[in-house]
């Protein structure tokens, strides 16, 4: 990770808010022969008794259930829009252009869970991604014969978190008028841009106080 101080957020609350705004987590591990193995799966955040877990299902016998039976070590990476940050927009343009970004590393242990809590983290997860509680696509509603073959295809696990890292790379380490440039050229752009953009923003006065 590129962990530089000006590229962290002291707001605790923040970084779990950019977890749960962006569930759709890349989870990778490495098996009993340490070959990497990665996977995309939405998950759900919960915080139990201070300790943050991970709530989520993949497929059954295939590389990544494997490898995280023999090697039960995970790290979810959970990532955000990103965007080009041209040197030209710098007062000072002779330097290197980059990229700004957001995400968050979770590391912890998987964990499988038996076919009860299967049905229920279904349930949770429908209902949570509907939100709608009168949605015809949730859990409640599902034929029993889909629900029944599709249990034998998947499995649920939890990951109890020991450890939450991030970089909110956001050109902290730029001067004012270089931080108003980017803004406004990214602003300009697409959707990606636009939203760093706003997150700059958000900054701006933390950063460069009246």
């Amino acid at each position: 990770m590129y962990n530089l101080p000006y590229f962290k957020e002291k707001d605790a609350a923040v970084v779990l808010r950019f977890m749960k705004e962006h569930p759709f987590v890349l989870l990778t591990g490495v098996d009993d022969r340490q070959r990497p193995v990665a996977t995309q799966v939405p998950v759900l955040l919960q915080e139990r008794d201070g300790v943050l877990y991970l709530r989520g299902h993949i497929m059954r016998n295939n590389d990544h259930h494997r490898a995280f039976e023999q090697n039960k070590q995970v790290l979810a990476i959970f990532s955000g829009p990103h965007t080009y940050v041209s040197a030209s927009w710098y007062e000072n343009k002779q330097q290197g252009s980059t990229w700004n970004y957001m995400s968050v590393h979770a590391h912890g242990e998987m964990c499988f869970l038996p076919e009860t809590d299967l049905r229920q983290l279904l349930d949770d997860l429908t209902a949570h991604f509907e939100n709608d509680p009168g949605s015809p696509a949730l859990y409640r509603h599902i034929p029993e014969a889909y629900i029944s073959s599709m249990l034998k295809a998947i499995l649920a696990f939890e990951i109890k978190l020991a450890s939450v890292e991030h970089v909110f790379k956001l050109s902290q380490n730029r001067d004012e008028k270089s931080f108003d440039n980017i803004i406004e050229k990214l602003n300009a752009g697409n959707a990606d841009a636009q939203y760093i953009a706003a997150e700059m923003r958000k900054r701006k006065q933390a950063l460069f106080p009246l």
